[in-house]
C-alpha cells in the first residue's frame, strides 16, 4: 500500500492531505475535512481504513489551511463559507484527476464539506463519479448547485440526528439524479455510537466500491 503526505495548491495557499493508494485499487475517495489536521483523527482514520479494505484509495484533504483552521476555532467562519470549501475541493480533484486517470473518483463530505462535495460534483461532472454526505449539511448547496449535480448520490444520517434527517430528506427530493437516503438507526450526530460510524463508513464503501450503483 503506498501512502504520503501531499501538497495541493489552491490558490490562496497550499492544502495538505495524506494519499492512500492500496496494492488492489477500484477507484479513490476524496474525504473532505473542514477543520485543521482533521485527516489525523481517529474518525478520520477509521473510515479510510475501512475503504482501503473494500480495494478503495483515499484522499484525505484538510480544506483550510493551518492559519485558516486557527481562526476558524475562535470564529467558525471558515468552515461555513461553502463557497470557499468548494473552491477548495475542486482544486483537489484537479490535482488528483491526472495522478489517476483510469480510476473512478468519489467525494465523501460531512457537515458543511458535503455542501462542498456537491458543489465540486456540479463543477466538474467529468471527474467526480459519486457523492457520499455522511451526516452533512447538503442543503446548503441550494438549489443552484443540486441542479447541476450529475453524479449518484448517497446520504447517509443518523436517524436521532431529526433535523439534518429532514434537511436531508427535503435534499433528497430535490436532487435530479440517483440518490439514495440511508438512515443509521439509532445514530445521532456524528455517528458517536458504538459501531455507527463502522456501519456508516461500510455503507459508504459498498457505495463508493459501486461509484453509485451498489444495493445498499
Amino acid at each position: 500500500m503506498l501512502s504520503e503526505t501531499v501538497t495541493v495548491p489552491s490558490g490562496e495557499g497550499a492544502l495538505i492531505g495524506e494519499l492512500t493508494v492500496p496494492d488492489t485499487v477500484f477507484g479513490v475517495a476524496v474525504l473532505a475535512h473542514v477543520s485543521g489536521s482533521a485527516r489525523h483523527n481517529p474518525r478520520s482514520r477509521s473510515v479510510a481504513g475501512t475503504l482501503h479494505n473494500s480495494a478503495l484509495g483515499t484522499l484525505r484533504i484538510d480544506l483550510l489551511t493551518a492559519d485558516e483552521a486557527a481562526a476558524d476555532r475562535a470564529t467558525g467562519r471558515q468552515h461555513s463559507d461553502v463557497e470557499l470549501l468548494t473552491h477548495r475541493l475542486v482544486a483537489s480533484v484537479d490535482w488528483l484527476a491526472p495522478r489517476v486517470s483510469d480510476l473512478p473518483v468519489g467525494l465523501f463530505g460531512a457537515n458543511t464539506g458535503a455542501a462542498a462535495a456537491l458543489g465540486a460534483a456540479a463543477a466538474r461532472p467529468g471527474l467526480v463519479d459519486t457523492v457520499v454526505c455522511p451526516d452533512g449539511r447538503p442543503d446548503l448547496a441550494g438549489d443552484h448547485v443540486l441542479g447541476h449535480v450529475h453524479a449518484p448520490v448517497l446520504l447517509l444520517v443518523g436517524g436521532r440526528d431529526t433535523e439534518v434527517l429532514r434537511l436531508n430528506r427535503e435534499v433528497a427530493n430535490r436532487l435530479r439524479v440517483l440518490s439514495r437516503l440511508r438512515v443509521i438507526p439509532d445514530a445521532t450526530h456524528l455517528f458517536e455510537e458504538p459501531g455507527a460510524l463502522n456501519e456508516a463508513a461500510t455503507v459508504a464503501a459498498r457505495w463508493f466500491a459501486g461509484m453509485g450503483q451498489a444495493e445498499i
